[in-house]
């Protein structure tokens, strides 16, 4: 999924004739804290409402502010990866989209782009967690989706994470079901260290919350 997929139709952008107080009132009725500034559908830069509500006259017009623009913004074909990554460098609630040539396409908003990336990797799908301890040298993939095969049971998504520490790496699998007992005796059976398996829908929704917040911190880095 690439940005002009994601954009928002409904969000508003900024004129620089608009004054501080309309832009103060666009933030508040979409529940956003950033907009973008465009003129002559090129983009200027994005503004956020702690700047706003920093000037002290809220009808002087934006141009006329003493404003501090910054300037993220992400292209029409960059991939959700790559946009994550951009919202969360700069703490973004609307991520401006450009062209090649600086003009304005849109916005995405940051709720839309996190239920597209829960879409695309499969976290909204019902099913079971296993979480698997191996070391990278045994690391297999083929295997692994052979012995959740054998079992009758789909891998929907793998996702590998490197512990603090630690030399052992985590494989989380989600697969699509929640009866997990003769696939972890499978993997038991073939050496596996089976760290946890979750099958409650608020378990793996808070898990999923928890595995959001170190992506999201892996990608500011």
């Amino acid at each position: 999924m690439v940005a002009k997929e994601l954009i928002s139709e409904k969000l508003p952008f900024l004129k620089p004739t608009d004054t501080v107080g309309l832009a103060i009132g666009y933030m508040g009725s979409f529940k956003v804290n950033h907009l973008p500034v465009v003129s002559n559908m090129e983009y200027l830069g994005t503004v956020s409402d702690i700047s706003l509500l920093e000037q002290s006259d809220q009808g002087s017009q934006l141009e006329e502010s003493n404003l501090t623009l910054f300037n993220p913004s992400v292209g029409i074909d960059q991939h959700i990866f790559e946009i994550l990554g951009v919202a969360s460098t700069y703490n973004l609630s609307v991520i401006p989209v450009v062209d090649e040539n600086n003009r304005f396409k849109g916005s995405i908003l940051r709720d839309d782009l996190i239920k597209s990336f829960a879409q695309t990797s499969s976290i909204s799908e019902r099913g079971g967690i296993i979480i698997l301890s191996i070391n990278p040298i045994d690391y297999s993939l083929s295997q692994i989706a052979q012995i959740v095969e054998s079992n009758n049971v789909r891998v929907l998504s793998v996702y590998i994470t490197s512990p603090p520490n630690s030399s052992m790496m985590e494989v989380t699998l989600k697969v699509n079901t929640t009866e997990l007992s003769s696939v972890i005796r499978t993997f038991e059976r073939c050496g596996y260290d089976v760290k946890m398996w979750i099958t409650s829908d608020k378990t793996i929704d808070q898990f999923y919350s928890e595995r959001f917040d170190m992506l999201m911190k892996y990608l500011n880095i």
